[in-house]
């Protein structure tokens, strides 16, 4: 199936906002919103005076200038990515869950505030995921977990660096270093229980002992389902001395060795003793791994306002119990405290936990909506602005030779060889943004790399390659680095999607850091809410720190006061997949492997809150 086509159907003047958006002008830009291109015509004619239409299918080009590739570097049958054997499937998946205790206290005024990086080695150390942090807490048990393949053949090697947070940023040399582990997955796994406790290594601190890490491994079950699950409390007992407790839930299920590991911590009611939570959903693998009639362990805490928390009282349950409550006509739990128990003989509870709901739900499988007829839909924009450097300078990031093609193509071929085969048609819209269009010389940010608005489409990853070739010797490479006009172009073309089979992936590679945060942000709240994602490729050595504002992994993107619905964006720079600031064609393998592993997850999120009419 095709998706839609500008060409057939009516649409907001190219570079304009979707309706009830605004677009900052910039100055040369023609005012408050893009100039449309000069001249635009449709039907495979030039799209701008003197200049000559290039659709996707077609690839007519110039000879190149320096530092351009020779002309059949352009074609389909080129292909930059070498053969790379496949791996075999992963054996299974291992969930892995991270506790500390004794960490190194390093604030004055109070305990450190901990949390754990935790990466993979893969040619490099790679970053997989980040705990939250446990504030004022030196023996923190982290809710978070990780999922990672396990591949029996292989020394799949893991690193745990420990942090105490000492301010809002995301760059970790702005945190405290506590310490550090690394070891195999298969050492993890190996361990009786697949519990792995070692000391942390500081060397900052020889004579002190940096705490000790306490990692858990368990092999995930296949369900996919998840429950929803309300509850409220009754009568609780008030903890603080001034006013009533700040109570909240923690969910912990039973492991082998009968210890518990936390899966899931509830919001804090203030000053409540009868507090009622917000519903919230959580995965069957999650809760129990799939046993249903595994042990679960529900505390209740009152908050302090130094960062610790009082326990009130717990009570156990399984899911098969909490999902057969109607059946079992099993509605209240009591919140047993033991010490308080053992203290009076007229003890009765600490005050009763009341399930409200809880309701089993299908979640379907990425694969499982693919084969049901959702299509994935890939759209480029590509940095044109000057901070690239004059494209024939070997020092410019648009810099490409037959031997060793620019960042921009690298990222380009690699990921966009891995989306295009999801994509049934293989017909793509491809844009570029910051550069001025001649011969009118207006700064656009949102042109078509063949120069036809009305039909955007190249066919094939490697006519975008061409397509990209012929603009940049086309074009005057000009300011500023402005993502939402593409990300409002998404919307639109999402926008006409009424049916919702179709989900889009627009991959930004950018060499800067943005100019428009603010209108960029509105993009994405608004994006959040259609079945779109945004993959951000970061080319060049630029700071690109601020693009950890818009990946919403651990906050999400807010703009205006509303919130993204959903975690779309997924940011990486190139740089990291670099060896010795040269490009190897198992890096290309590493980049789209690291870089798509968030969208599977972000279509089924988006088609569980919308199902599609299939």
């Amino acid at each position: 199936m095709s998706i839609y086509n500008p060409s057939q159907q009516q649409q907001q003047p190219y570079g304009q906002p979707p309706p009830g958006q605004q677009q900052a002008p910039y100055p040369g830009s023609g005012g408050g919103g893009q100039a449309p291109y000069p001249g635009g015509g449709g039907g495979g004619q030039a799209s701008y005076p003197g200049q000559q239409a290039v659709p996707g299918q077609q690839m007519g080009y110039q000879q190149p200038g320096p530092g351009q590739p020779p002309p059949q570097q352009t074609q389909m049958q080129m292909n930059y990515r070498p053969h790379v054997q496949p791996v075999g499937p992963p054996l299974s998946k291992i969930e892995i869950t991270i506790a500390c205790k004794n960490l190194l206290d390093l604030d004055v005024f109070s305990k450190s505030d901990p949390f754990v990086i935790v990466s993979m080695m893969q040619g490099q150390w790679v970053k997989i995921g980040q705990t939250e942090v446990m504030k004022n807490e030196l023996n923190p048990t982290f809710v978070k977990s990780f999922t990672v393949d396990y591949y029996f053949e292989e020394q799949q090697m893991i690193k745990f660096e420990v942090y105490d947070e000492d301010s809002s940023s995301n760059n970790v040399k702005n945190h405290d270093f506590l310490g550090c582990f690394v070891t195999s997955l298969g050492s993890i796994v190996g361990e009786h229980g697949g519990k792995v406790e070692h000391p942390l290594q500081n060397t900052n601190y020889k004579k002190k002992s940096a705490g000790t890490i306490i990692i858990r491994s368990e092999e995930v079950g296949n369900s996919t389902d998840e429950l929803l699950i309300s509850l409220c409390g009754k009568n609780l007992d008030k903890k603080d001395f001034f006013g009533k407790s700040d109570p909240y839930l923690i969910f912990e299920k039973c492991n082998e060795d009968n210890s518990f590991t936390k899966v899931h911590k509830t919001e804090i009611i203030t000053q409540n003793l009868n507090p009622a939570w917000k519903p919230f959903r959580i995965a069957v693998r999650t809760l129990c791994n799939g046993d249903l009639q595994r042990t679960i362990r529900v505390s209740c805490f009152d908050w302090d306002n130094d960062g610790s928390s009082d326990f009130i009282g717990s009570f156990e349950t399984s899911a098969k119990e909490l999902i057969d409550y109607k059946a079992n006509n099993r509605y209240t739990y009591e919140l047993i405290n033991a010490k308080k128990k053992a203290k009076s003989k007229k003890y009765k509870n600490s005050g009763t936990i009341h399930l409200e709901q809880c309701t089993v739900e299908k979640k379907p499988s990425f694969v499982e909506l693919m084969s049901k007829g959702i299509e994935l839909n890939f759209i480029v924009a590509i940095d044109f602005t000057a901070s690239n450097g004059e494209p024939n300078r070997p020092d410019s990031l648009h810099y490409n030779t037959q031997n060793q093609p620019s960042q921009y193509v690298q990222a380009l071929d690699a990921i966009g060889g891995v989306l295009e085969d999801y994509d049934t048609d293989k017909r793509f819209p491809a844009y570029g943004f910051g550069a001025k269009i001649p011969p009118s010389q207006t700064v656009l940010h949102d042109f078509a790399l063949n120069f036809n608005p009305q039909n955007p489409f190249c066919q094939g990853v490697q006519n975008i390659i061409g397509a990209y070739y012929h603009s940049i010797r086309s074009v005057q490479l000009y300011g500023p680095t402005n993502f939402s006009p593409v990300i409002n172009n998404t919307i639109r073309i999402a926008q006409q999607n009424p049916q919702g089979k179709q989900y889009f992936v627009l991959m930004i590679l950018t060499d800067g850091i943005i100019t428009d945060m603010n209108q960029t942000k509105e993009a994405i709240v608004n994006a959040a809410n259609l079945p779109i994602s945004i993959i951000i490729v970061g080319v060049g050595t630029a700071d690109f720190s601020a693009m950890d504002q818009l990946d919403g992994d651990d906050v999400r993107v807010s703009s205006k006061g509303r919130s993204a619905a959903r975690d779309i964006v997924q940011f990486v720079p190139f740089r990291d997949y670099l060896t010795q600031n040269r490009y190897d064609p198992a890096n290309g393998v590493r980049l789209a492997q690291n870089v798509l592993h968030e969208l599977p997850s972000q279509l089924v999120e988006y088609y569980i809150k919308h199902p599609p009419n299939l």
